[in-house]
């Protein structure tokens, strides 16, 4: 197995190695409690001969069986299932044997003994049924360390399920209470010990039991056994960089620890969720501990806009769902992209190529659909349409098996599956997910992001002969591929192409979103077998060991729905160009490009070095690096509204001082001054002509203020409040107030004695702060954002209310949309901002940027923002990060302006300056 392959073995080089013993030669959840040195002898030679050809090794007890491994490779490792055990006992032999010169050989006899990795070849199991005795002669402890052990274990078999269960269940609990941490493994003599609980090591296939301890500067864990590679896990919590709650079976008792080194990660979980809740606090409040700051929660927006591939964005979803590398009941799960798996070449360009992700993979085939859907209807409740999933343990292994035989020979009772059965052929397995009335499996991440080894059989397993007299080997590619390497960089071509990239929002509803439930799915042709849903049952609240282990298996069986993560219809994304380079035929893909593992903090970093954004006219990327040009004390009182005209000859402020005034940006002086109101002036906006501009007045009026002539040429009663807000957008202007209220207005501007009539208001619960207009050809939405932190969409033409939201936990100060209307920015004094999808109401952004935000502008990438500390901080949406901060103001930035094509923005601040920022480059 090439160590290029990252995935569930991403920690191990290879499981086809010298280490011939491991867990997955139990049974699944199989116990291995201790071995001893011993020496076997056949009981099928004489006994010279016996002892001629003994084999040294380990004998191993473990909770269903016991095995022999011998210390030579060449024979195989041994194996009495407890259920085919005759007899164990001490075994004596003449006075004169050779054998039992000690007196301490154990006998098994048992009717049947199975045969593994002879020659350390993993291969199908062999079974021996056949009555024999096996001698084994201990060689450092005498019987009674090891027969009373065998002996119990043996009466548990003899009982019915249940009991066996439960008496297997006290046998393992009882011997593991006996055993605490071994304080003698700690590095540090002034380390702490902080809490010490039970805990099992997850890999796929494998729970391994032991102690999970906290100090004060490491994470250890001792396995109960010496399967481990080091005998005591260490782990310093400087490295941790991620720890992730996880969910197991349908049970909340996971943690996913994540490090820094190696990029390596270790699962555990828990007896319950207040055992993992209570070590998950206790190793959060450790000071040693540097998390690295969590950056998923804008994946959504970078991904919209296209900084984000499809393929990383379906990981990070996986990993939000709980997926997992380490579990195989909860794998990573991919679409199938591509449906021609006939033709010479792929033809991307043609939709016909690709598969319809409106539909899950058990909707694709319509006769097959209505046969599922005729005989759901004879159910009795829960009724499913699938009784399989579209991702099982069975399913990963059935892609995985030439690079992972042995977990397919430890789910499979030591064997492969029917050689015709087996992953042969990328064309019929495509047919049989869409005829097959019990294929709906989808795809593995390995189909997009690896170099194509599983599709070849590397290590020539003996995998079986066909019907049609071939053998298995290598899976058969389609005629459009040019090898297994080549095979994949196109399934990523596809994955990443623009028809996918407009339609993969229709797979993330159905996998991920909200029509993964209810009935949602039921319209969507997408329910499963309910028992793979999260919530279908309890299983803490079953009693019965024996009912709750066959709950566990059907589980295992039937797979796992992913947590649910959205509950409205995902976003689309943005038709654009993705920003990463794609794989091509001649470059086998990279995994510094494309990080195969999740959560995203590595992504984020490559991020960073991406030109994900050119610098041009519509960006506000050029405000990161500006120079303070001037600044200046025009008012007595805070600015509260900023105006800067296009050819820069001017900029207007209005202030709580009732004054309105005039700054010559090349003059660098206040041109003009004059008093409109004996009240506070709270907002303004610059008409198209730059002849007039509007302001808004705590004394309930909207005035027109004409530039031209110096003078107020209208003032209209807008509200019966103090008017917080001015928006106009062609001829449509909108205004909020203190009362509660959003107007809408249309502006006439050849009628100069009345220039706004009213169209129509809408109400609000409380105070309306700010709001904004979007308008097109096709649509007029304006949005509002009020003082008990409550965003609302409105339809302006109908008058009629789209969304609500209470998204903020204080005022919201700023709602702005993107320029081409597909977002709202929110702003608000909680500190946070957030970015919200207009068509589906999906959050895609949220961060809290330390401070209460006054006002900000963006450009649907970068957001400038006017901080309570008097700071204005440019913040990039795509790499999540702070990319300068502007200090000029000493109390609250106010209100800003900008003018795009000079390169300019203008600050407002409490203390009554304005401020004049200049790209540095000018």
């Amino acid at each position: 197995m090439e160590n290029k392959i990252k995935y569930f073995w991403k920690n191990n080089s290879s499981y086809i190695s010298t280490e011939r013993f491991n867990l997955l030669l139990l049974a699944p959840g199989e116990i291995y409690f201790e071995d001893f040195s011993v020496y076997y002898y056949s009981s099928q030679l004489n006994e010279n001969e016996a002892v001629r050809k003994r084999q040294k090794g380990r004998l191993k007890v473990c909770s269903k069986s016991v095995l022999f491994e011998p210390l030579d490779s060449t024979y195989p490792i041994l194996k009495f299932l407890y259920k085919d055990v005759i007899h164990a006992g001490k075994w004596s032999g003449s006075a004169f044997s050779r054998l039992d010169q000690k007196g301490e050989v154990v006998v098994i006899e048992s009717k049947m003994c199975i045969s593994m990795k002879e020659g350390n070849i993993v291969a199908p199991y062999k079974y021996s049924r056949e009555k024999r005795k096996y001698l084994f002669s201990l060689n450092f402890v005498g019987t009674n360390g090891i027969l009373p052990q065998i002996e119990q274990l043996l009466r548990a078999n003899t009982l019915n399920p249940h009991e066996e269960a439960a008496m297997i269940s006290t046998i393992v609990e009882a011997r593991q209470a006996r055993l605490n941490f071994n304080t003698s493994w700690i590095e540090d003599l002034y380390e702490n010990i902080i809490h010490e609980a039970s805990a099992s090591k997850i890999t796929p296939l494998v729970c391994n039991p032991g102690r999970l301890l906290v100090t004060s500067k490491r994470l250890y864990f001792q396995p109960f056994n010496n399967v481990e590679p080091e005998p005591v896990m260490k782990i310093n919590l400087s490295n941790i960089k991620y720890i992730t709650k996880r969910r197991y079976l349908l049970r909340h008792v996971g943690i996913e620890i994540f490090q820094k080194e190696n990029n390596t990660d270790v699962y555990f979980i828990f007896s319950n969720q207040n055992e993992r809740n209570i070590f998950y606090d206790h190793i959060l409040r450790q000071e040693e501990l540097q998390l690295v700051e969590d950056k998923q929660e804008n994946m959504t927006l970078k991904w919209q806009n296209g900084v984000l591939s499809n393929f990383d964005y379906l990981m990070y979803l996986n990993s939000k769902a709980d997926r997992s590398f380490n579990d195989l009941t909860q794998y990573p799960v991919f679409p199938w992209i591509i449906k021609d798996y006939t033709s010479e070449t792929l033809d991307l360009d043609n939709p016909d190529t690709l598969r319809d992700l409106s539909k899950p993979i058990g909707a694709l085939g319509k006769e097959r659909l209505q046969q599922l859907k005729e005989r759901c209807k004879g159910m009795p409740e829960p009724k499913f349409l699938y009784g399989s999933h579209y991702s099982t343990p069975g399913f990963v292994l059935y892609y995985l098996v030439r690079v992972a035989p042995e977990f397919m020979l430890c789910l499979q009772n030591g064997k492969f599956d029917k050689a015709d059965r087996l992953f042969n052929s990328l064309l019929p397995t495509w047919n049989n997910c869409c005829t097959g009335h019990s294929d709906f499996k989808e795809l593995i991440p390995e189909f997009y992001n690896s170099d194509g080894n599983f599709l070849c059989n590397s290590h020539n397993l003996h995998l079986g002969v066909k019907q049609d007299g071939n053998r298995v080997n290598d899976v058969h590619l389609p005629p459009w591929a040019n090898g297994a390497a080549d095979f994949i960089a196109k399934c990523r071509q596809a994955l990443e192409c623009d028809f996918v990239s407009q339609e993969i929002h229709n797979w993330i509803d159905l996998i991920f979103g909200y029509k993964q439930t209810g009935e949602e799915a039921w319209k969507a042709d997408n329910v499963y077998y309910y028992l793979t849903y999260e919530g279908a049952i309890d299983l803490d609240s079953i009693e019965n060991e024996n009912e709750r282990k066959c709950y566990e298996a059907q589980i295992l069986e039937f797979g796992q729905t992913p947590k649910q993560l959205f509950t409205k219809p995902h976003p689309k994304r943005q038709d654009k160009t993705a920003v990463l380079p794609l794989p091509t035929q001649h470059a086998p893909i990279d995994d510094e490009t494309y990080p195969e593992s999740i959560p995203i903090a590595e992504l984020d970093s490559k991020l960073d070095g991406l030109a994900v954004v050119e610098v041009t006219g519509n960006s506000l990327q050029w405000v990161a690096n500006t120079i303070l040009k001037s600044s200046a004390k025009l008012h007595k009182g805070p600015v509260d509204g900023m105006a800067i005209s296009e050819n820069e000859d001017f900029i207007l402020s209005v202030s709580q001082d009732t004054q309105l005034k005039m700054y010559s940006v090349q003059k660098e002086e206040q041109i003009r001054s004059m008093n409109l109101s004996n009240m506070a002036l709270s907002c303004c906006q610059l008409v198209d002509d730059e002849k007039h501009i509007l302001i808004g007045c705590w004394d309930n009026q909207i005035y027109t203020y004409s530039i031209e002539f110096s003078r107020v040429i209208d003032g209209t009663h807008a509200h019966y409040d103090a008017v917080t807000c001015l928006r106009l957008k062609k001829d449509t202007l909108i205004s909020s107030s203190w009362d509660s209220t959003v107007k809408i207005w249309s502006r006439d501007a050849s009628n100069k004695k009345s220039p706004l009539s009213l169209l129509g208001e809408v109400d609000h619960d409380t105070e309306v702060l700010c709001c904004d207009l979007f308008v097109d050809d096709s649509v007029k939405l304006f949005v509002s954002g009020t003082k008990d932190g409550t965003v609302t969409l409105w339809n302006a033409d109908l008058l009629m209310l789209v969304f609500q939201h209470s998204l903020h936990t204080d005022s919201v100060t700023e709602v702005l949309f993107s320029p081409d209307g597909s977002r709202i920015l929110t702003c608000s004094l909680d500190e946070h901002i957030r970015v919200i999808d207009v068509n589906t109401e999906v959050e895609v952004y949220c961060k809290c940027l330390g401070e209460g935000i006054r006002c900000a502008c963006w450009d649907g990438h970068i957001v400038v923002a006017g901080g309570e500390s008097g700071d204005v901080i440019v913040w990039d949406l795509m790499k999540d990060k702070c990319l300068t901060r502007l200090q000029s103001h000493h109390g609250a930035v106010h209100s800003l302006s900008y003018n795009l094509k000079k390169q300019l923005l203008t600050t407002g601040g409490a203390d009554g300056t304005i401020a004049i920022w200049q790209h540095s480059s000018l």
